[in-house]
C-alpha cells in the first residue's frame, strides 16, 4: 500500500508540474482563502476584545464620574444636603417643595408634591459613605411618614452605601423608598426621581451587615 501511495504522489506531482499554469491559481486561491479566513477570525477576536474592554472602561468611568459628583455632596453640611435634595426634587418636577428639617420635624426633612400630585415626604441622612443606615432610623421614619405627614411616597435618602438588612426589610414591608448612595449618585447625575422610586434600594449598594 505504501508503494502504491508513493507512486500516486509521484504521478500527481508529475501531472501538476506539466499543468502548472492551471494548477497554481487554484493553489494560490486556496492559500489566499485560508489567509483571509485566518485574518478575519483574528479581526473578529480583536473586535470582541475591544468591545469588552470599552464596556469595562465605560463602567469604570461612569462609577468614577458618580463618585466625583458625590464628592461635592459629601462636602455639604447636613443642612445644605437637605436643601440640595429639595433642589433635586424641584428639578424633577416636584411642586410646593419646602425644607422642614430641624428639631421637631418628625422625620420630614423635605416635603413636596410629585408631578402627578402625590405627596412626597423625604428623610435625609448625611452619613459617611462607609456607614449603614440602622433599623432605628428607618423605624422612626416609618412611624411618622404617613401617620404624621400623610405621605403618598415616603423617601429615605442617604449618602452612605448601605441600609442594614433589618432597615431595608422594614422599608420594603412598609413601602418606604430606600435611596442609598449609588442611587443618590444616579439622581445627582440626572436620573429622574420617578425612575428611581421603583428601584427601592436596588442597584448594588444594598446588603451588608444585619441590624
Amino acid at each position: 500500500m505504501r508503494v502504491w501511495g508513493a507512486v500516486a504522489l509521484a504521478v500527481a506531482a508529475l501531472w501538476a508540474a506539466g499543468n502548472w499554469s492551471s494548477v497554481w491559481p487554484v493553489l494560490a486561491a486556496a492559500g489566499g482563502g485560508a489567509a483571509v479566513g485566518g485574518g478575519a477570525l483574528a479581526l473578529l477576536r480583536a473586535h470582541r476584545s475591544a468591545v469588552a474592554g470599552d464596556r469595562g472602561w465605560r463602567a469604570r468611568e461612569e462609577a468614577r464620574a458618580r463618585e466625583l459628583s458625590m464628592a461635592e455632596v459629601d462636602a455639604l453640611s447636613w443642612q445644605d444636603f437637605e436643601r440640595y435634595v429639595a433642589a433635586l426634587c424641584r428639578r424633577d418636577g416636584c411642586t410646593r417643595v419646602v425644607v422642614s428639617g430641624g428639631s421637631g420635624d418628625l422625620g420630614a426633612d423635605v416635603v413636596g408634591y410629585l408631578a402627578d400630585g402625590r405627596k412626597l415626604v423625604v428623610q435625609c441622612k448625611k452619613y459617611a459613605p462607609h456607614r449603614s443606615v440602622p433599623s432605628q432610623d428607618m423605624q422612626k421614619f416609618v412611624g411618622t411618614a404617613r401617620l404624621e405627614h400623610g405621605a403618598d411616597v415616603a423617601l429615605f435618602v442617604t449618602t452612605c452605601r448601605t441600609f442594614t438588612r433589618a432597615a431595608l426589610g422594614l422599608a420594603l414591608r412598609q413601602d418606604i423608598v430606600a435611596l442609598h448612595r449609588d442611587l443618590l449618585g444616579s439622581w445627582v447625575r440626572g436620573a429622574p426621581l420617578e425612575t428611581l422610586i421603583p428601584l427601592n434600594g436596588g442597584g448594588g449598594g444594598t446588603g451588608g451587615r444585619s441590624g
